[in-house]
């Protein structure tokens, strides 16, 4: 009985078992984790668990929270492709400095609409008052009758931060609520508290975090001059935490699910500082930049254009007399939070030497130099082998392979990383074909998700969508099915 209530209307997208498993765990629950790898379709889960509750006349109403650069997969690719056609549906997208059009359809939330209305917002705004206004309003408006979902929950996990003690607060209007992320814990196991008071307040028995501290983690008194403090050391009854989790969770490791494709792709969208987009415009426009210290940056011809528009994204510039500009990109944030939101082990490609260096820093100092290789044209030959040994090694402690693709894209096998991270492309496909099949051939038995970072309206675009094409023609020419690959669509004026 329970599974024919479970598929009463037609799934647009037919799910894998796993995610049927997981539908089936959640479908009726007031609150629920889907604790759930990059890679495994959780966003198709939450999808079919929302129609479901909407056929059985519970909710009209849905909540998305999503990090930056994941809200907008919601939009144009998650809900599109999975959300039948036969369930009449509305999306709108919250943007914090909407252009006209954009303001109209956001003020379209408070026409009367016979479906279900899915609202979507990126968690970074739940850090302003504005955020938190919009979000208090929609869950006292459509609460009783709505769901909250926070996708990649560990967003939340900093339990003293504006943005969590909001959301915390915000869900208790709502009758349903769902988190859903692929490593819920990311530094320690105090990560789950706040995400877990996000589903329902004191879930797992505290009242508070301190208390739940003191049950799950060894402290000790530390003093640091005149004060004191208390340093978690250790932890302990973590096989009891386990338990009360699975009350409420649904866990699915990318390597235990057998009916997966071969391969996965996604983007992930990276905006930009206003300073990357000061620069960015004046290469495009002008193909000249000059620093306050008279430093000049000129891209006279258009590969030299579209390769400064790149190293732009990148956070930096060289100058005409061969100095680096470096300035921030929120690249380097994106990646750090697919590392932790990631299990395993990860390949990390890019075509500067700059990004390689840079990527090997940030992962050495938050994840641990032992983590870390580089494999570009300055490694040296015997570090090669030496490093290929230790990534296809399962014992051992190295985790993040960052190579550069003419150099590390052809004869390797790296076979032990299931996920693949394209920090900055280029427009060679063969590169590109290369590249993925490190892991991608014999003896990789489990699925390989391949994630490029992508700014919007940006050379980014223009260089997927050239490879894309490149595919499709390819396929045409030798008479295959055109390979599936990313489906994204440049502006205009993208370059």
């Amino acid at each position: 009985m329970e599974n024919k209530q479970l598929v009463k209307y037609n799934f647009k997208t037919k799910p894998f078992k796993h995610q049927m498993d997981a539908l089936d765990a959640s479908h009726d629950k007031k609150y629920f984790a889907l604790f759930m790898e990059m890679g495994t379709g959780k966003s198709k889960v939450l999808i079919d668990n929302i129609v479901h509750l909407y056929d059985r006349g519970e909710i009209n109403f849905a909540l998305i929270i999503a990090p930056k650069g994941v809200y907008r997969n919601w939009v144009e690719r998650e809900i599109p492709q999975h959300f039948p056609d036969d369930v009449p549906y509305r999306v709108i997208r919250w943007v914090s400095n909407p252009n006209k059009e954009q303001e109209r359809e956001i003020k379209t939330i408070k026409d009367a609409f016979e479906g279900i209305t899915i609202f979507v917002m990126n968690v970074e705004i739940f850090s302003t008052v504005k955020g938190r206004n919009v979000g208090n309003w929609l869950a006292k408006r459509f609460g009783s009758r709505g769901i909250v979902a926070v996708d990649e929950s560990t967003t939340i996990k900093n339990t003293k931060s504006n943005r969590t003690k909001a959301l915390v607060q915000l869900s208790k209007d709502f009758e349903y609520s769902r988190i859903l992320t692929g490593s819920p814990v990311t530094n320690s196991p105090m990560d789950v508290y706040s995400q877990t008071e996000f589903l329902k307040k004191g879930v797992l028995g505290y009242s508070n975090f301190y208390a739940f501290q003191a049950r799950y983690a060894n402290l000790q008194t530390r003093n640091m001059g005149s004060t004191s403090f208390r340093q978690v050391v250790g932890f302990k009854n973590l096989d009891e935490l386990n338990k009360k989790l699975d009350n409420f969770s649904f866990r699915v490791l990318k390597k235990d699910c057998l009916d997966l494709p071969n391969k996965v792709y996604m983007p992930r969208y990276v905006s930009l500082t206003k300073r990357q987009l000061e620069l960015y415009e004046q290469i495009r426009k002008e193909a000249l930049v000059l620093f306050e210290d008279g430093r000049l940056v000129s891209a006279p011809q258009m590969v030299t254009q579209m390769l400064r528009l790149q190293q732009i994204l990148s956070g930096y510039l060289t100058t005409d007399d061969g100095y680096q500009e470096n300035f921030e990109t929120r690249r380097i944030d994106a990646l750090l939070d697919i590392c932790y939101e990631t299990s395993g082990k990860i390949i990390i490609w890019s075509r500067f030497r700059y990004d390689i260096m840079k990527i090997a820093q940030v992962l050495s100092d938050n994840c641990g130099e032992n983590k870390v290789a580089k494999y570009f044209g300055d490694t040296k030959d015997d570090e090669r082998s030496e490093i290929i040994d230790r990534f296809q090694n399962p014992n051992s402690d190295l985790r993040f392979f960052i190579g550069n693709p003419s150099t590390a894209g052809r004869g390797l096998t790296l076979t032990e990383g299931h996920t693949v991270v394209y920090y900055a492309n280029d427009f060679n496909l063969d590169t590109r074909i290369q590249s993925e099949d490190r892991c991608h051939r014999i003896g990789q038995n489990k699925s390989v998700t391949y994630i490029d970072l992508i700014s919007e309206g940006t050379i980014d675009e223009k260089i997927v969508h050239s490879l894309v094409n490149k595919i499709d023609l390819s396929a045409k020419v030798l008479g295959e099915e055109a390979k599936e690959w990313l489906q994204i669509k440049p502006k205009k004026n993208a370059l």
